[in-house]
């Protein structure tokens, strides 16, 4: 067992307010055009998330890579919510055409991503390729290591951070072979995703072999999906690990009760930090934690 932070009093909760997948027929609060999304991220800043980790919907509400829209959001973030760290997950997510089929983001549009402007402090890199399962449709999510290798070094051309999103125990080995070939540079940043349908099962037993699996000096956070994020991110805070809520993850705030709004998650969150004897980092002290640079100024006037 690896404590892994130099601040391991202080825990970084990550919001993930949107997400690529389900929308509002999953819970009608769920935040899905840009002033909505940034109004959300900036409840959950206030109420102790310093991570924003950011997904967009069209005007439509669904799933787009349409760079004008993350754009609006990373700078609206950047705008209100001052020093949070803005997290752009190159997944994306899915897209239906009008008979509701689903279907993947190109892998140029994802690598699009780099193009953002203003730029995110970090970029999400999903580490392995694997089907997964949406409603008992499955979808492969294609991740090569020659893929992640090129998006890697543009992130590394423009000073844009990493966060490495493992879905399985062979995605860590994915990471470990870059670090090696000096692709990837310590410190890494690990998400430990779990109960995909297709990735690796959310249990505790799953999670202390990936956190055994990763190196030492790295973070890690945990996200869990649906039932399983409350009592997995309570174990992650009690090992000295950061943890990410939010309607990506879990639309629900208990058995059968809809979450009123992500800030209501992010306060939930924070008061289990502090209930076990863990104080909430700042997103200064979160910045400082993930080698991130301190934001030099606001895109736009705070509100």
């Amino acid at each position: 067992m690896k404590p892994n932070l130099t601040h391991q009093d202080k825990v970084i909760i990550t919001i993930a307010t949107t997400g690529g997948l389900h929308g509002r027929e999953a819970n009608p609060a769920l935040p899905e055009q840009p002033d909505e999304i940034v109004s959300d991220f900036y409840d959950c800043y206030n109420a102790g998330a310093s991570v924003a980790h950011i997904h967009v919907r069209d005007k439509e509400g669904r799933t787009s890579a349409d760079l004008d829209i993350y754009n609006d959001v990373v700078d609206g973030v950047m705008g209100r919510c001052s020093s949070m760290i803005t997290q752009v997950g190159s997944g994306i997510g899915i897209w239906f055409d009008e008979k509701g089929t689903g279907h993947n983001f190109s892998l140029e549009e994802r690598m699009n991503l780099l193009e953002l402007a203003p730029q995110p402090d970090m970029l999400t890199v999903n580490c392995g390729t694997f089907h997964f399962d949406h409603k008992g449709d499955e979808f492969l999510f294609s991740n090569s290591k020659a893929w992640n290798t090129e998006f890697v070094e543009g992130c590394k051309y423009r000073g844009i951070h990493n966060e490495l999103e493992v879905y399985d125990l062979s995605h860590i080995a994915n990471m470990l072979d870059l670090k090696k070939k000096g692709v990837l540079e310590d410190p890494m940043h690990f998400s430990f995703v779990m109960g995909i349908q297709g990735g690796i099962p959310a249990s505790p037993a799953n999670l202390l072999a990936m956190l055994d699996a990763v190196p030492e000096g790295s973070s890690w956070q945990i996200v869990s999906v649906g039932k399983h994020q409350l009592p997995l991110s309570t174990m992650a805070v009690a090992m000295g690990g950061n943890i990410r809520v939010g309607m990506e993850d879990n639309v629900y705030y208990g058995p059968g009760e809809l979450a009123k709004s992500n800030a209501q998650l992010v306060e939930r969150a924070a008061r289990i930090c502090r209930e076990l004897g863990r104080e909430v980092a700042t997103p200064e002290e979160a910045r400082e934690m993930l080698g991130i640079p301190q934001q030099k100024q606001a895109a736009s006037a705070d509100a």
